[in-house]
Parts: structure tokens; sequence; C-alpha cells
């Protein structure tokens, strides 16, 4: 009878020791799995580590809504909540949709304690910058120079980039398609810029990937095999790789790029429900397909979603700072907190500069290490982008 005291006693104990709350609390807004699959995925991964609030751990993991420009105030609400948690710490939102910025205002105002972390903003760069603490963007403009040594490095003699207007009335694209031409000038390759339909426009995403399908062997045939192409919208991805591969020219990474973009529906993978947020299986399954199709050393990525990482990177972060760890605004901590976050690659980033020329710490741009299948990772983070492509006025003449 004793033994079985002292054994139930022990379990309680456990119990009392595995049960007990977390110190503090960070809120995860995400989109939902329709939405952004990724940023689901990096949500699990944060409750699987920390635990969720509702069981005594760290997350609490909210979504914005699918119809979120229609539903702004469902995303304010929602964000609003978490200040009525006493022991609420952190917000991060990621993507940092429309009303973000006020959500952000609002507990602002009420919990001024509360640090406010935005991922892929969605509004102004100067509204969401007065509101929160940290935000974090794809770095497009050192990637503009970047991907064009990418594709001198994989043995390409023409860069061709492949847009439609309305993505070039976006500033940050259209310096991004500028840094390239001036790249291009510098390592000697050709600079070829050509039109896509806009899949938002009458013809659809279906009419768009129609139009690569049939273009591109006429471009490859013009320009040749050592092409290099690159296409400022996601739904272009999955043709333009099917037909890059098959008639072996030089694909580099997307925007918004990961190995799930494009490449599965382009080379048939299918992913098993263990895969999904496994990132190194998802990469191995992706290389091997390409290996197979022959784009070998022609063909690149980044290891892990950007939308998945900054989940995990801001949130990490947002942990370290408040545990006296890590400064809010010290660069190698911010970067040490997303090196974390994804094993085996590595990041970089430069402050984002606003048209009045103003240098804002709090808002940050990054960009993860590219991986080229077949051969590894390039080293990309390491290289020095020089200043001058950092200018507006580069490549404009």
């Amino acid at each position: 009878m004793k033994k079985v005291l002292l054994a139930l006693l022990f379990v309680a104990l456990f119990c009392s020791i595995a049960l007990a709350d977390a110190p503090f609390h960070i809120g995860v807004m995400t989109g939902t799995v329709s939405q952004t699959e990724d940023e689901m995925r990096g949500a699990e991964q944060l409750i699987k580590e920390y635990g969720k609030v509702s069981d005594g751990g760290m997350i609490s993991h909210l979504t914005w809504p699918d119809s979120f420009m229609t539903e702004m105030e469902t995303t304010i609400s929602q964000i609003v909540s978490w200040a009525d948690d006493p022991k609420m710490k952190a917000i991060v939102v990621q993507t940092a949709v429309p009303g973000t910025v006020e959500g952000f205002r609002r507990v602002r105002e009420l919990r001024p304690d509360i640090l406010l972390f935005a991922g892929g903003p969605q509004e102004d760069p100067k509204m969401i910058s007065a509101v929160a603490d940290l935000s974090v963007y794809g770095d497009t403009l050192s990637r503009g120079y970047l991907s064009v040594l990418e594709a001198k490095k994989l043995g390409a003699d023409t860069f061709v980039h492949i847009t439609f207007p309305r993505h070039m009335s976006v500033e940050l694209l259209s310096r991004m398609r500028d840094i390239m031409k001036a790249a291009c000038e510098d390592f000697g390759l050709k600079f070829v810029s050509v039109g896509a339909p806009d899949p938002t426009s009458d013809v659809g995403i279906a009419g768009a990937q129609q139009f690569i399908l049939e273009k591109v062997p006429s471009w490859i045939e013009e320009y040749g095999k050592n092409s290099a192409f690159f296409a400022t919208n996601d739904a272009l991805q999955e043709p333009l790789i099917r037909r890059v591969i098959e008639l072996g020219a030089i694909y580099i990474e997307p925007a918004l790029a990961s190995p799930i973009l494009g490449y599965p529906g382009a080379l048939g993978i299918a992913f098993a429900e263990e895969d999904k947020g496994n990132w190194p299986n998802i990469l191995k399954k992706v290389e091997d397909a390409v290996i197979e199709a022959g784009g070998a050393g022609r063909m690149a990525t980044w290891a892990y979603s950007i939308t998945y990482s900054c989940v995990i990177g801001l949130a990490e972060h947002a942990k370290m700072v408040i545990e006296g760890k890590s400064e809010l605004l010290n660069k190698d901590d911010i970067l040490d907190a997303f090196n974390k976050a994804t094993p085996g690659t590595e990041w970089n980033s430069s402050y984002y500069v606003d048209a009045d020329g103003v240098e804002r710490k709090n808002y940050m741009l990054i960009y993860q290490d590219t991986y080229i299948f077949g051969k590894g990772y390039l080293k990309l983070t390491s290289e020095i982008v020089p200043e001058k492509y950092y200018d507006r006025n580069i490549g404009k003449k």
C-alpha cells in the first residue's frame, strides 16, 4: 500500500511539474491552411515545442480570416483580444495583412508592455513601423543583385525577367528589376524583360500558365539553354519550371522562394502527411525529383519557406528578448533566431530605407541562402552586396 501511495505521489508531482504554466505567453496569428499552409505549419511547430496556452504552454494561436480584405475588423479584434491576457508579452502576425496596423495600435494603447512583431507586412512601411517593434520582409533589393550573381555562378549568359504591369507598380519589385538589370551589365549577362498575362486579369491563372507553357520554348530557342529564368508571380512558377527542366535551361528561385512552390506540380511530387512542415524531408524529395529529371546544378530554391521561417523566427526572437537573452533590434540576435528556426541554412539582412531616405532600424529585409539542387548551398549570404545597388536610380538609364 505504501508503494502504491508513493507511486501516486510521484505521478501527481510529475504531472504538476509537466502542467506548470509557462511564465509568459506569445500570441501567434497566421493565415489558415487554405490560404497559407506554411504559416500554419510554423504555428504547429511552435506549439509542439513550447505548448499551447490552454494546456499551460506558451503559444496562443489565432488565424486571420481568409477574406481578410472584407473582414478587416475580425483581424483587428483577434489581435486586440490578446491584450486581455495578463501573461501576454509578445504578439507575432505573419502574414501581417491589412488590419494589423490598427490592431497593433489598439494593443499599444491598452498594453504598452506587449512586444509587437509583423512578418511580411502588407501595409505601408511607415505605418507599420510606427506601431510595430519589429517588422521583417523578404529582401528583394539584395536578392536583385544576388539572383544575377547566382545565375552567373550557374553558367548563365542571359537573364530573362518575366512579369506584368501590376507587379511593376509595386516599388520593391520594380526596384528589384532595375537592380537585376544593372547587375547583368556588371556581370556581363544579357538582360531581357518579357511580359506575361496577369493571373488576376480576365485570362485567369489557367490562361497565364498556358501562356508560359507556350512561350518558354520560343524564349529558350531565341536566347539559348544558358538563359536563367525569373518570374515575379507565384502562379507562373509551375509551368516555368516544367518547361525549363524539359528543355535544359536554368531556373533561379522565385520572389517567394520555397521548395513547395512550383516544383511539386511541375514534377509530379506527392508528399505524405508526415512530410508537412518537415522541410528537410520536403527538400530531399524535391531534390531527388529534380536530379532524376536532369536539372542538377541548374535549378534552385530556398530550403525553407520564408513564411514558415518568419513565424518561428519572430516568435523565437520574441521569447529570447522577453527572457533577457537577446536585444530587440540587434541584427545578429534576430538572425540567430531565424537560423535556429531553419537548421542547416543561413540568413542575412539589410534595413529598409523608405522613399524619403530614412533607414528604419525596426524594419528589416531578410534573405536566406540559396540551395542548388544536386550541389547544395551557394553561400550567397556571405556575399557583400555593393552599396551602389541600393541606390534608387540604379538600372533606370
